[in-house]
Parts: C-alpha cells; sequence; structure tokens
C-alpha cells in the first residue's frame, strides 16, 4: 500500500479551474454553434391559444422559433417534466411554451422578449396547508420508502408520559442554484447526438435522450468534463438538454441552451416545502417512549415527488412506540426534486428542534439526552448496525466545543445589545452504493490510465479515484491518471445520494487490484464490474452520523443572528482525502446555514410562482455570515461497506446544521422559532412578543 488514500492530495483539476482554461457545458467550441433562449409561459395553470412569432423571427440573427407546434416530436418520457413542447397543456407559470434560437445570446433573448403568447388560463391553486382537501397519503415516499410505518401505541404511549411536546414546524420551499446554472450543447452529425451537458450522471442523460429521439444509446455521446455544483438539481435530465437536442435538430447546427438564473426554480426542481409535526412523550429520565413526526408537503399535478422527511426519524433514536406518516397535495406548483440530503435536512430539522424542546421540558442537557435515547439495533428494520458512533460524535464535538461550561438556562448571557446561545443537532444520512464498472490500463512508460464515468461535480472525485486506485495498484499518486464524465467510458451511476466514490471507488479499487494481479504475469488491463456486489441486500443499517454545534449572538435591536462559531463532528467510515473530506463537510454546513438564517423561498397565491426567482432575492449565505466554522471526524472503521471501508460525506453536513442554529437561537432569547428561515423580522417579532 502507498499511502494514499486518507492524504490530504490537492485536486487535480484544481489549475485549470483557478485558470479558466477548465470548459463546462457551454464552453466547447463548435463551428457555426448558435444560442436558444427560451419562453416561460406568463400563466399558472391553462393551456397556450396561441403564439405569434412574427416579431421574433424579424429580430435580427434569429434563426428559428419552436413552439407545440412545430418542435420536433418526442416520444413519451417518463418524467413528463421533460415533454416540452409536445402539447398546448400549462402545468405551472414558467412551463417553457417557446424557444427561439439565434446567432447570439443577445439575439435569442431578443427574439425570446418579442414572442406573443396568448392563454386560455384557468383558476390555479398553489397554496399548501396541513389541512388542505387534497392532501393524501401517497404509496411511497421518494426512495421507496412506506409512506406510513408505525409500531406500538404511540397515542397512548404519549398521553402516558412524563414529560410531552407536541410541536409544529414550517420549512420553506428552497432552490438548489448552483454556480453554473443548467447548461447543454448538442451536434447532430451523420445521425448521431453529441451533448455536452451540465449534469451529475451522463449515462442517465443518454438513457433519456435516446427514449425521446427513438435512437439507440451507442448513436448518442454525453461529456460533463466538469460540472459548476448541482446539489442535487443535475442529478436527472432537465429541459436544457432536450431543448438543445430538439434545436440542434431543427437548425442542423449546434445549439447551447443555457437556462437564466430567473428561469430555475420553476424548472429544476426545488425543495418543496415541508410541515412538521412532531409529539414527543417521554419518561422523567428522558427515555422517549413514543415518537409521531408527520410531514405534508406538495407535489405538482404532472409528477409525484414527495420529500421522505419523516424517515430519518425511523433510524436516530430508541422509541417502542412510533408512527411515521408522509402526506401530499398536488398544486399547480412547479415540479419539486432532489436537493442536497432531500429528506433529511428537513426531516432532521424538526426533529432536533423538538428534541431540544423536549430537553427544556425536561430541564435535561440537550446531549444527554441524545446520548440516552440511543438504539442498540435500527429502530425501524431491526438490523443491527455496521457501524454507529453517534455517541462518540456527540462527546468528541461538545469537548471541542467547550460544551461543559455552558450555563443551560436560556437568555442569560448578554454582550450589550447581544443576546448569546449555543445549540447542538445531532445528524445522519444513509449508506447508499450502486453498480459500476472501471477499467485500469499499464501504459509503456510505467503509468496507469484508469476509466469510469463518475462525474466530479466539484467534489474531487478525480483525485480521490486516483488515491483509491494507486493504494489498489501499490504505487505513488502521481503515476495514475483518471479519466471520468463521459458515456464513451466504462458505466457508472450518477453522483448523487453521497453514493458516488462509495461506488466508483469500488470498481476502481476492483479493477486496479486485479491489474495489480495480472501484472505479475504480464497483464495489461483489467476490467471490473460489481454488479451482484455493491447491489446486493446487506444484513446490516448503514449509515454516517454526525454531531453539529453552533453559537450564536442575537442583536435584540435588529433581531439579527449572526453565527460566530460552527462546529461539525462525523462519524463517516474512512476518510479517503482529508483536504477534499473538509471541504465537503465545511459546504454541507454552509448550506445548512443558509437553510437556517437566509434561504427561503415564497410561493406567491395570486401569481402561482416563486418570487424569490433570483440570487438578489433568495440569500445563500457568504464567508462574512460564519465567523468559524471547524470539520472534524473520527477514525471509523467499518468493512461492511466498500473494499474502501468508506461512506458518503457530501449530505450529512447540511443535515443537523439549521437545527443547532435554531436550537442556539433559542438558548440566546428563550424564544422558540419553528418557521425557517429565522430572518430579523421573525426573530424581532418573537422577541416584542416576548417582552410584550
Amino acid at each position: 500500500m502507498t499511502g494514499s488514500v486518507g492524504a490530504p492530495a490537492e485536486r487535480r483539476e484544481g489549475r485549470e479551474k483557478v485558470s479558466g482554461t477548465a470548459r463546462y457545458a457551454g464552453e466547447f467550441p463548435s463551428p457555426g454553434r448558435a444560442q436558444a433562449w427560451p419562453v416561460p409561459a406568463g400563466v399558472a395553470r391553462g393551456r397556450v391559444s396561441g403564439v405569434d412569432t412574427t416579431a421574433a423571427l424579424a429580430v435580427p440573427g434569429v434563426l428559428a422559433v419552436l413552439t407545440h407546434e412545430n418542435a420536433p416530436r418526442l416520444a413519451d418520457p417518463d418524467d413528463p417534466t421533460l415533454a416540452l413542447l409536445q402539447n398546448a397543456r400549462v402545468p405551472h407559470r414558467g412551463w417553457f411554451v417557446a424557444l427561439v434560437v439565434a446567432e447570439t445570446l443577445e439575439a435569442a433573448r431578443a427574439g425570446a422578449a418579442a414572442v406573443r403568447v396568448t392563454y386560455d388560463a384557468e383558476e390555479h391553486d398553489v397554496t399548501l396547508t396541513a389541512s388542505h382537501p387534497g392532501v393524501y397519503v401517497p404509496e411511497e415516499a421518494n426512495g421507496g420508502h412506506p409512506a406510513v410505518r408505525e409500531q406500538g401505541d404511540p397515542d397512548g404511549a404519549f398521553d402516558a408520559s412524563d414529560a410531552r411536546v407536541d410541536v409544529a414546524y414550517r420549512v420553506p420551499p428552497l432552490h438548489n442554484h448552483p454556480m453554473e446554472p443548467h447548461t447543454s450543447t448538442a451536434r447532430w452529425e451523420d445521425g448521431r447526438l453529441t451533448v455536452h451537458t451540465s449534469s451529475q450522471g451522463t449515462g442517465a442523460v443518454r438513457a433519456v435522450l435516446a427514449g425521446l429521439f427513438g435512437l439507440p444509446e451507442e448513436r448518442i455521446v454525453v461529456t460533463a468534463e466538469h460540472v459548476g455544483g448541482g446539489f442535487g438539481s443535475k442529478g436527472t435530465p432537465r429541459p436544457d438538454v432536450v431543448l438543445a437536442a430538439m434545436a440542434a435538430r431543427e437548425t442542423g447546427r449546434p445549439v447551447t441552451v443555457a437556462l437564466p438564473r430567473r428561469y430555475l426554480p420553476a424548472v429544476v426542481g426545488h425543495r418543496p416545502p415541508t410541515l412538521h409535526r412532531l409529539r414527543l412523550g417521554a419518561g422523567a429520565d428522558g427515555r422517549l417512549a413514543s415518537l409521531t413526526h408527520e410531514v405534508t408537503t406538495h407535489t405538482s399535478r404532472i409528477k409525484e415527488f414527495v420529500e421522505q422527511a419523516a424517515v430519518p426519524a425511523r433510524v436516530m433514536y430508541a422509541a417502542p412506540h412510533s408512527r411515521t406518516v408522509h402526506r401530499v397535495a398536488a398544486l399547480d406548483v412547479p415540479s419539486p426534486s432532489w436537493m442536497r440530503a432531500p429528506g433529511e435536512a428537513p426531516g432532521m430539522y424538526a426533529l432536533e428542534s423538538a428534541l431540544d424542546e423536549l430537553a427544556t421540558e425536561l430541564g435535561m442537557d440537550p446531549v444527554e439526552l441524545r446520548v440516552r435515547n440511543e438504539p442498540d439495533v435500527e429502530p425501524d428494520s431491526g438490523r443491527p448496525f455496521s457501524s454507529r458512533h453517534l455517541v462518540e460524535c456527540l462527546r468528541e464535538g461538545a469537548r471541542r466545543f467547550g460544551w461543559a461550561g455552558r450555563d443551560p438556562r436560556p437568555g442569560v448571557r448578554r454582550e450589550g445589545p447581544l443576546l448569546l446561545g449555543t445549540g447542538v443537532a445531532a445528524a445522519t444520512y444513509p449508506v447508499m452504493v450502486g453498480p459500476s464498472t472501471a477499467t485500469a490500463h499499464a501504459l509503456p512508460n510505467g503509468s496507469f490510465l484508469v476509466r469510469t464515468n463518475a462525474t466530479d461535480i466539484g467534489t474531487g472525485a478525480r483525485t480521490v479515484l486516483a488515491q483509491v486506485g494507486a493504494d489498489a495498484l501499490g504505487v505513488p499518486l502521481e503515476r495514475v491518471r483518471i479519466e471520468v464524465g463521459s458515456t464513451e467510458l466504462p458505466s457508472a451511476p450518477l453522483a448523487g445520494g453521497s453514493s458516488g466514490t462509495a461506488s466508483w471507488g469500488w470498481a476502481v479499487h476492483d479493477a486496479c487490484a486485479g491489474l495489480a494481479r495480472r501484472l505479475a504475469g504480464q497483464g495489461l488491463d483489467h476490467r471490473a464490474d460489481t454488479t451482484g456486489a455493491a447491489d446486493a441486500e446487506s444484513d446490516f443499517a448503514r449509515h454516517a452520523f454526525g454531531a453539529h454545534f453552533a453559537e450564536v449572538a442575537v442583536d435584540m435591536v435588529t433581531g439579527e443572528v449572526r453565527v460566530g462559531r460552527l462546529l461539525g463532528v462525523y462519524a463517516a467510515g474512512r476518510i479517503l482525502n482529508a483536504r477534499t473530506a473538509r471541504s465537503q463537510f465545511v459546504g454541507g454546513m454552509t448550506m445548512g446555514l443558509g437553510m437556517a438564517l437566509t434561504e427561503g423561498s415564497t410561493m406567491d397565491a395570486a401569481f402561482g410562482d416563486f418570487t424569490e426567482s433570483d440570487l438578489a432575492s433568495y440569500h445563500v449565505p457568504v464567508h462574512a455570515d460564519v465567523a468559524g466554522i471547524e470539520a472534524h471526524w473520527l477514525d471509523e472503521e467499518d468493512s461492511r461497506l466498500n473494499p474502501m471501508g468508506s461512506k458518503g460525506i457530501g449530505e450529512i453536513g447540511i443535515v443537523g446544521t439549521a437545527a443547532a442554529i435554531g436550537n442556539a437561537v433559542h438558548h440566546a432569547t428563550g424564544v422558540r422559532l419553528r418557521e425557517l428561515p429565522l430572518t430579523p423580522d421573525r426573530v424581532l417579532t418573537g422577541l416584542l412578543d416576548r417582552r410584550a
């Protein structure tokens, strides 16, 4: 072994990115390339009754205007959000009703502004309430989880408990907003389609395009060499890639579609709003007797997407009586979709906030309350954990944070107009892995080439996979070259669910280990396929865990919340690269900070659209929003995962952060705020109400 795995190796593509030479989906040179600009629907529900393209076609440089009347016909997609320009129906505001193709981006935008669309508008409903008459219990929540799980008698146990908490929380719609908007460039040549796209998985894009356009997959090449973030929104094909392929076929020229940022909330998914009701009942010793977590969310009328926000409550704490329920209402809203830590982020915010309220009710330290309810096995399935070191994360975090010196009384620490407080929350995220393939080649110069269709969305996947390969080959890291990001490479699953490195790394490890064995007999290459192993059922419940600690200062005059310290301690298997892992943990925590304090979207009931549609109104956190942020991890060994012993780390950082900050705000002020984000107006209103 070379010791490459675990070392803080620098990102291999780092110099390209900082020097501007890394090419993204809209930056590949293509002679004769045209640009396209979509036209969003101007009503929240209805039908297009007419499209006048005369003025648009008169704009200098405009080549074509595609509408439902003249666009290429597509096969029915499995994902209804990709049935673009196929009929006159408008399922929500922002649905694309036309596409203008032009010589330049400026001409395409001007042409789009000149398109005149008339509608037969219908009454719409975009407002989610827990008592909405259209609320129903689906068959499943996302990920194939049963919508309802119940054990024992949670209502009876709650009524008989010494301490009870019955509370409601609300998480608003949230938007992904990657730095690189959703962009695709498509080119047709001799019946073959080549696409550069900003996607978390090129294999999925190729499969969808093949179905839509009736092509064999081998006649389509999809590449995603560099991807400027995705956070889940690029986990499935989006309208940009379909529109680019349609426009390129229609015009006979390469076409780039870069979706304007203001259009993203309506067409690339969002984290749907979630309304939570938590009922916790415990004995005087703090042990949970009853746990109920009920979630109500929305979906669109064309595609069911049910945020699995009650699922974490099935994993976290020992409670002999429990109920977890998901309910959903189909509204005239854009289709929600994946966003970093789907289910876990909103679900754990509510659960960990409610647990903090129970600690207050009991007069018990919130760290000790969590430790006291540590389960022996996974509560929902009864399976043993492959590894679970949540208690160790809590203890180590408390030590590093100085938790022992905390005065538990709320609202007693002051510095002038500032109220100071600290909070804690736990985190979990499932270990997921899928089948993958990879090849390893020994080159004449003594180096090695490893190839797999992984996607590096900014996580450092190239670097980490090279480290895995170097260790398996027993050679220095600099002798291993990695190729990723194209359907011309050995097939691999998408980057999502914190499963990428575990899935690709398994195949890379096996390919390189196999090559190392063959080299003894003068073999030059080796191919590995983890089908049947990576997707085999496990006898163990496999999860990563973590503990978050936060210190805040709340301004009594303005209501502003400032986070002075954030600390995360994680048990996430073997850490494969200390540098990129810390970056992922810190990135997740920063996103959780935004979820807690600044990020939130509002659905305008009358207009039927998100009012916070760009980065001027949807506020993501910046460096100045947190004075100090630290990420640490335990040296966790788990042989029941994959050959590397690794767990996913890309999402667990966000999971507990919002709750830790919210709990710290309560400790600082004595005011319990149950709706995110904790903006100054809400905090100040709470402070004023408390004084009254």
